[in-house]
């Protein structure tokens, strides 16, 4: 851990020298440590086991109605430019014989959004990673987020923000089901 560290900021180090920046000038002399403790929570993620994260969080359930969580916020890295993407998070299942803590979905988020990402991929693991730990009657995950990536560079588009979706069991078969995530989380 340590040396990856070292690794890390000797990189920072060198990128600013090819900037052309004194890597000794006061402001910058600790931007390497700084640059590399930062990177190393934002992307904590590749350490940690959804399964684990969850852990005594699951419980019998006595209900078998729609559980929604909303508005989870949600700090990403892309992996193309590695520049935030950030928004929200509205998780939906239909409880089969468990149910989870609520903080634990949070936590499930930041598990997948704690790692180098694109948007599509991170809604399908948390949908995913739901299914396999719950083993719910259905799913449903949407994501809304802005990035950086399109908003400081390239297109510069300052107000686009992007949608995606997953649905599993349910939520994908029965039109209903769909709908009332839909107009229960705003969408």
């Amino acid at each position: 851990m340590v040396a990856r560290r070292l690794q890390i900021q000797d990189s920072i180090r060198h990128i600013l020298h090819e900037f052309g920046e004194d890597t000794e000038r006061a402001g910058i002399r600790d931007t390497p440590d700084r640059v590399a403790k930062s990177l190393s929570f934002l992307t904590s993620g590749y350490g940690e086991d959804p399964k684990e994260v969850i852990g005594s969080g699951l419980f019998e359930a006595e209900c078998d109605e729609m559980v929604i969580v909303k508005d989870i916020e949600v700090y990403s890295l892309c992996e193309h430019h590695m520049l935030p993407f950030f928004g929200k998070a509205h998780l939906a299942y239909i409880p089969g014989r468990k149910i989870v803590g609520l903080s634990k979905t949070a936590r499930l988020v930041d598990v997948y959004a704690r790692r180098l990402q694109v948007q599509e991929r991170l809604t399908t693991q948390i949908a995913d990673a739901l299914v396999e730990v719950l083993e719910p009657r259905g799913v449903g995950v949407i994501l809304e987020a802005a990035h950086l990536c399109m908003m400081m560079r390239g297109v510069q588009k300052q107000n686009s923000v992007t949608v995606t979706s997953c649905v599993r069991g349910r939520f994908k078969s029965d039109e209903r089901t769909r709908a009332e995530f839909m107009r229960l989380v705003g969408k």
